[in-house]
């Protein structure tokens, strides 16, 4: 490896060793970033007391204000600054993209912690392992004998190495333990690929050790700290698969022994009340838990049994998105006026359609929270409750008992309900009854699968429901889209984007985008954001209010191009319309808008 001497430009003097906060000062003094006097008051006041606290995270204690930009300097601006006098890479650990099934290979806890050393990443050519002292580097060459491969070393924020080192290795730790208890045992063979072994034990890895119950806490508070939607178990052939759903896209965790995979879904099974002997059929269930800000949230379960074993799916439904605003969930002004007039009305069916993973779900309970006063009677029937809501009263589907979404809105008609959520319209008896409540005074709330707004409509007629029923009952439609969100901290302004295409794309609506100079933005990418460019999720919205133009477009023989252009007259705004509108505000990207929205139609 190539050793971080101190001497990377004429007049510094070579250093070796532990950093201390005099060297510290003094470079910062050197180097301008500190003023003299700001330099002066700190030996001044450092030289009266001894501490055993790391100079850098003492000094980011104090802060120090930086001479030219007279921004106080953090830990993070420190340990940037040492590590580019040492001429190595600064990095903040991302557990996402760290190996952590491996750092004990390398070394082990004791010895990361004596030297303050974590293993980030092992490939064949390197180890990269993260220091916060880049000068005491006496230890690369016994751990470069051992691993039989260069060293590269990259300097990390004390306290974060400090974290990430007991979080890793105790991760390790349960995963080994849990591993030794399953060794030799059968949990892979409930696959297609079955290997039998003569003379192994037949032990199974029980849900109930303590290696297991480690390693399942630690996933979920993992999953809860990277802001995860959804937590993936997957078998696989070799070993088993973690993966996160985050900002809508799948990043593999961890690698984890078959054996404790199948123990760790036991265990979830059995938190979830989901019988846990039943492995040849898909089941569901939930689990309530708090997160590190001691929050409820729900987890909802699902299983499924695929070639090499059984798959779980944990949905993670955050508690702050059903008291959002509409302008958070990412209704423009114009959207959500329309929205706020729709849901007040006394009566009638307001759909909500969009393909799995959109946020129907999201909008109906954000809404329905709104709704929900001590003067009216909410009440849901769902497949399966999503979140549990004490305003809402909430039945669950039981296909078992012959307890169908048809059969619990007739139930609910008999429960004096003002305001009805049906999970989702499936079938022509469902889509009777929803208009049946609609018909006698009800507000009525569902979702169906289509891709945009006016083709609800058409759905509706191919499940057999009469034209006449949906023009007397249907209020509105609303089609949602989920696109990611450029990251604040690093987005830049999108030169090379061609601003005239984004004119031509919306003169056919007639919408005025603004008086203001439009400049889009393109991803960068930073340790904010993992160095995807995106953080975070907002909607786009299509809605389709029923006035009485619209309504007349609504026959047997529906011409779905008129209908359109009734829809936009009244108000109407395509998704990718939607979309344009949120390029020019700086939150999202074309790329984004494109993938995430149907092609459009003109007007």
């Amino acid at each position: 490896m190539r050793e971080a001497d101190g001497t990377a430009g004429k007049g510094r003097p070579p250093f070796r060793g532990r950093l201390d906060w005099l060297h510290v000062v003094q470079w910062l003094h050197a180097d301008d970033v500190i003023s003299p006097e700001e330099a002066q008051r700190t030996i001044a006041r450092f030289s009266r007391a001894e501490s055993s606290q790391n100079p850098l995270v003492r000094l980011a204690g104090i802060a120090l204000s930086h001479a030219q930009q007279g921004t106080p300097l953090t830990l993070d601006d420190l340990s940037a600054f040492v590590a580019q006098r040492a001429g190595m890479e600064f990095v903040r650990i991302d557990p996402l993209k760290a190996d952590v099934g491996r750092v004990a290979e390398v070394m082990s806890a004791a010895y990361a912690s004596r030297y303050g050393v974590l293993p980030l990443k092992v490939s064949l050519d390197e180890v990269v392992v993260a220091t916060c002292e880049p000068y005491a580097i006496d230890w690369v060459r016994e751990i470069e004998r051992q691993v039989k491969r260069p060293v590269r070393l990259v300097m990390a924020n004390p306290l974060e190495l400090e974290r990430y080192i007991g979080e890793f290795y105790a991760l390790s730790s349960s995963v080994s333990s849990a591993q030794k208890q399953s060794a030799g045992s059968g949990a892979g063979l409930a696959s297609f690929e079955q290997l039998v072994e003569l003379g192994s034990s037949n032990r199974l890895l029980d849900a109930n050790d303590q290696g297991v119950i480690r390693v399942v806490e630690w996933l979920w508070q993992y999953a809860f700290d990277q802001r995860a939607s959804d937590i993936h178990l997957e078998p696989r052939r070799e070993q088993g698969a973690i993966r996160f759903r985050i900002d809508g896209v799948l990043h593999t965790v961890y690698q984890m022994p078959i054996g404790v995979l199948n123990a760790m879904i036991a265990r979830i099974k059995l938190l979830g009340r989901i019988d846990v002997v039943e492995k040849r059929r898909p089941q569901d269930g939930r689990i309530k838990t708090r997160n590190p800000r001691g929050e409820e949230v729900e987890m909802r379960l699902s299983t499924l049994p695929t070639a090499f074993g059984e798959k779980m799916v944990m949905r993670i439904f955050d508690p702050d998105n059903t008291i959002k605003s509409l302008s958070d969930l990412g209704f423009t002004p114009h959207d959500a006026r329309r929205w706020e007039h729709l849901v007040h009305q006394p009566h009638g069916i307001i759909l909500v359609t969009g393909p799995t993973g959109s946020g129907k779900t999201t909008t109906l309970y954000s809404t329905l929270k709104r709704v929900a006063t001590e003067a009216v009677n909410v009440s849901t029937v769902e497949d399966p409750i999503e979140m549990i809501e004490p305003a809402f009263n909430q039945t669950q589907v039981q296909p078992q008992l012959d307890f169908s979404f048809a059969e619990g809105l007739r139930a609910l008609m008999r429960q004096d309900p003002d305001i009805i959520m049906v999970g989702e319209i499936r079938d022509l008896e469902t889509a009777e009854m929803a208009i049946q409540a609609a018909l006698t005074g009800h507000l009525v709330f569902s979702t169906l699968h289509t891709n945009d707004a006016p083709s609800a409509i058409t759905r509706l007629m191919e499940l057999g429901v009469p034209a006449y029923l949906i023009s007397a009952t249907l209020l509105g439609v609303l089609a949602q889209r989920l696109v990611r969100t450029l990251c604040p901290s690093c987005k830049t302004p999108d030169d090379a984007f061609a601003t005239a295409l984004l004119d031509e794309a919306v003169k056919p609506w007639k919408v005025n985008l603004g008086e203001k100079t439009i400049t889009p933005y393109r991803p960068v990418g930073c340790t904010e954001c993992r160095m995807s460019g995106y953080r975070g999720r907002l909607g786009l919205y299509e809605l389709l209010t029923v006035n009485q133009q619209v309504r007349e477009q609504i026959h047997a023989d529906v011409n779905m191009a008129a209908l359109r252009r009734e829809a936009v007259q009244a108000g109407m705004r395509p998704l990718r319309l939607g979309g344009a509108q949120r390029i020019v505000d700086g939150s999202t990207t074309l790329d984004e808008v494109l993938i995430a929205t149907p092609q459009p139609y003109r007007s």
